[in-house]
């Protein structure tokens, strides 16, 4: 347990003046984004929120998964959401490495054969952005009314810039 201590003192520290206590759960901006898992992007301060008002999915690519449009579903029929924003970013592993560059890299790193493991690369990120945006307009439970843009987040500038 030990591994953990560092953070666990920091929860403590963050849960002593803790002031999201018995929040509903709504995103009070309406708004949901989903990401990439990079760590270099703060999905809420990169557009002026802060927590409660937004949705936050993240994945390897902030791509339109089957898991990412069930997220949406709910959000935007239980949780308050009606702007969508899908949000890729400059400089991404998943856009800038082969498949099989990835399955070396992990195999390598493993030592546990790879070749086998799906990474889901981009080889066209806006490409792939546009055909997001399409999932989730085209998808039957997503109402109409929704809002959907498509934007990419410029790791080293803070930039957010509309692509769809």
């Amino acid at each position: 347990m030990a591994d953990f201590d560092d953070l666990m003192t920091a929860n403590r520290e963050f849960a002593s003046d803790f002031a999201l206590g018995g929040f509903d759960g709504v995103a009070h901006a309406g708004v949901a984004i989903v990401t990439c898992m990079d760590s270099r992007i703060d999905p809420l301060g990169m557009v002026g929120l802060k927590p409660g008002d937004a949705k936050i999915f993240r994945n390897p690519g902030g791509r339109i998964t089957p898991q990412a449009l069930e997220a949406l579903v709910l959000g935007t029929h239980l949780l308050g959401v009606h702007r969508i924003l899908v949000v890729p970013h400059t400089r991404c592993a998943m856009a800038s490495h082969t498949e099989e560059e990835l399955r070396t890299r992990i195999s390598e790193s493993s030592g546990q054969d790879a070749s086998w493991q799906s990474f889901g690369v981009i080889t066209d990120q806006l490409q792939a952005l546009t055909d997001d945006i399409a999932k989730i307009r085209a998808h039957p439970l997503i109402p109409e009314s929704t809002v959907v843009g498509g934007f990419v987040y410029d790791v080293d500038t803070g930039l957010l810039e509309q692509h769809v």
